[in-house]
């Protein structure tokens, strides 16, 4: 029985924590009003209609200081607007940036899937690791895990709470730290990701209102992306161990489930098959084979493989980088599918690719709202207006960009607590931030890299996100009390120390001049 004197059980959610949850069901009944983001950008572009009748009436112009010309606002409220959205939505849609771009990396990546080799990666690099370093190969194997894009919450949940399991800890604990690995460090990853080419499109376009002739790269980020996936993963490890781990360790003893996996289970669900090594060990090969070929092509100064006057950063490999990652996919897929049998006959992988592609029907219908919305967006002016007079205000108020840089993560952050789809979010701010700190010479690169931290951070302490319920699910097969102030307990610290973390990283690289990605300068 607990005593007066007693600290509650740590099931029994504190006044704060109570506070906080009250918080967090506000916010989950606001979200839930929100229409599916296929709506709410035909709902914005009703808005905008409206807005750019408004400041064509008034007049509302600016002066571009990149080209010098006045900029004035066109209104959608008329004939020429009504034509443009008529005659120009297939062609919007069309040469949408990141619609290309992703579909051909998922060509790739849809085969890597389908054959079964993404998951045993995700199982190979968690499975007989020593129980000192699991928390942290965990962590950094969720943010490879990203290069399957959401099926890494399917597959390493789970995965996590049987491989905690294996080595004696708690399964609840190991579901938590993949969980956040993945969710609150989604936008970072050793890998190029599905990810980097949709938040690589988005800001092209955005960019394209002072500068049509910008384009950002799926690369544009890598380097900052591959240290954040470290840091991240260190910081998860370490505050798992040092705060999480107690916490779990001093919640009251409960019997499992009876459904809860045996031992037996666990082992077997971690164990490679002799068919499944052997698939890794001759896709490593492929893979190490494809990029020697691939250096080896780019070698000679004359080489058709590099830029104008032997570039290599402007070279068509990273130009070009989709169709690159879309091979080598596809060549490790085929090769691990082909040892293991989910390979017979070369009508599998065009099969295997199908099944991937009607994966992203829904995201392919998004699309189209997006880029019908960014297109309105554009041809009135209104986002170029609102830039250049939010750039002078900026400036006249001597706002630099490190401070600049904290009112997008703040603004994001919040955002991302009602609109957990991050190619949404920045479709729906990239068009304003892009060009407004293009014009005060910050490269869209730096904008979307900042982006990364806000779009990432809260994801796992978020009501709206279906994978927190998923998780829930997870934890609840070993812990039947579990519930949302539970989980929230063990994941909110986490977050906030990741986001913390992850802001000083980019400012620490934004003060040493790091270049974020291949030819990509921070400044």
């Amino acid at each position: 029985m607990t005593t007066a004197t007693s600290p509650p059980p740590p099931d029994v959610p504190s006044k704060q924590l109570s506070r906080l949850l009250a918080v967090l069901g506000r916010i989950e009944r606001l979200g839930n009003k929100l229409p599916h983001p296929f709506w709410l950008f035909g709902v914005l572009s009703v808005v905008l209609a409206l807005v750019s009748w408004l400041l064509s009436a008034t007049g509302a112009s600016a002066l571009n200081p990149a080209t010098g010309k006045t900029v004035g606002v066109r209104s959608l409220v008329s004939g020429e607007g009504l034509r443009m959205m008529i005659s120009d939505a297939v062609t919007n849609y069309a040469t949408f940036p990141p619609l290309g771009t992703i579909l051909v990396v998922m060509l790739g990546v849809a085969v890597a899937d389908r054959s079964g080799l993404l998951p045993a990666m995700l199982r190979a690099a968690v499975a007989r690791v020593p129980a000192r370093w699991l928390t942290f190969t965990l962590a950094f194997t969720a943010m490879v895990a990203h290069v399957a894009s959401d099926a890494a919450y399917v597959v390493l949940v789970p995965l996590g709470a049987m491989a905690f399991r294996a080595v004696g800890r708690s399964p609840m604990l190991g579901a938590v730290v993949a969980f956040v690995s993945v969710s609150a460090g989604y936008d970072a990853s050793p890998l190029v990701t599905p990810t980097d080419a949709v938040l690589a499109g988005l800001t092209t376009a955005a960019a394209h209102t002072v500068d049509p002739s910008y384009v950002v790269n799926p690369l544009s980020n890598y380097f900052f992306s591959v240290a954040s996936s470290v840091v991240l993963a260190i910081v998860v490890t370490v505050v798992t161990e040092k705060v999480i781990a107690r916490r779990v360790a001093a919640m009251p003893e409960e019997p499992e489930p009876e459904d809860a996996p045996d031992a037996a289970g666990t082992e077997a669900g971690l164990t490679l098959r002799p068919e499944e090594r052997r698939g890794l060990r001759n896709a490593g090969l492929a893979l190490l084979a494809y990029a020697a070929l691939v250096v080896v092509a780019m070698a000679p100064a004359g080489s058709p493989l590099r830029g104008e006057g032997g570039s290599i950063v402007q070279s068509p490999v990273l130009t070009g980088i989709a169709v690159v990652l879309a091979v080598a996919f596809l060549i490790v897929g085929a090769v691990y599918g082909r040892t293991v049998g989910t390979v017979r006959t070369g009508r599998d992988i065009p099969d295997q690719m199908a099944q991937g592609l009607r994966e992203m029907a829904p995201i392919l219908v998004l699309f189209f709202a997006i880029s019908q919305f960014l297109a309105y967006f554009k041809w009135t002016g209104v986002g170029e207006v609102l830039a250049i007079r939010g750039a002078g205000l900026l400036e006249s108020a001597g706002i630099t960009g490190p401070v600049a840089f904290l009112g997008v993560l703040l603004v994001c952050t919040v955002i991302n607590l009602l609109v957990t789809s991050g190619s949404a979010q920045w479709a729906l701010v990239s068009p304003v931030f892009v060009p407004m700190f293009m014009l005060l010479d910050i490269p869209p690169e730096v904008t979307q890299a900042v982006y990364r931290i806000a779009d990432s951070c809260t994801n796992a302490a978020t009501p709206m996100s279906a994978y927190f319920v998923m998780t829930l699910g997870v934890v609840q097969r070993y812990r039947r009390s579990a519930g949302i102030g539970t989980l929230l307990s063990l994941t909110l610290p986490l977050c906030l120390v990741m986001l913390a973390a992850w802001t000083l990283l980019f400012y620490a690289w934004w003060a040493l001049g790091i270049p974020l990605g291949p030819g990509v300068p921070v400044r």
